[in-house]
């Protein structure tokens, strides 16, 4: 299994089920590190919805009782676990990722630290679930990932954004079923 991305590199990879045992092997090294419950680190992304290629870069999310106090030590734990916090500012989340190596040029994991059943929680968990569980909605979202590569095999804001009508469209079916 190949993980790993450049900066601002898209493409997509055939669904792997390797990607589930690395998630797996990733917990086991966090719970080693970082005291917290297991279920609050979950699998997420592309990479955890079986049968869908995906950028082969695996999604972790983990949670935490309030983003504006996290104990120093989560923070230290995570980077003896090799992930480096980015200078990302997302709003509800702080954003890691992990490196093939010393030159940081090759991403191989993201690492979103969130509050724990926030809004943004539910909706990444909600979104997996729903497109596990609805083969319709995993071929719409194919269908727009391609779209994309079709026109460009580079910018990750440009491809999230060129995604997130319909991440937004299934994050308001959860609201919806409330």
């Amino acid at each position: 299994m190949q993980l790993g991305l450049k900066r601002e590199e898209i493409r997509l990879a055939d669904y792997n089920p390797e990607w589930t045992k690395e998630f797996s092997r990733v917990r086991v090294h966090l719970l080693q590190n970082i005291q917290m419950n297991e279920n609050w680190i979950q699998h997420i992304g592309s990479t955890a919805i079986k049968g869908m290629p995906a950028k082969p870069i695996l999604d972790i999310l983990v949670g935490v009782n309030d983003l504006n106090n996290v104990n120093s030590s989560l923070f230290t734990g995570l980077k003896n676990c090799g992930f480096l916090r980015l200078k990302v500012e997302r709003p509800g989340e702080i954003v890691f990722a992990k490196f093939t190596d010393q030159t940081y040029e090759v991403k191989t994991h993201y690492l979103h630290l969130t509050e724990y059943r926030s809004e943004l929680w539910n909706n990444l968990i909600f979104f997996r679930d729903y497109l596990n569980s609805n083969e319709t909605a995993r071929k719409r979202y194919l269908k727009i990932k391609k779209e994309y590569l079709e026109k460009s095999s580079s910018g990750m804001n440009e491809y999230t954004d060129y995604k997130e009508k319909f991440v937004k469209y299934i994050y308001n079916k959860r609201t919806s079923q409330n």
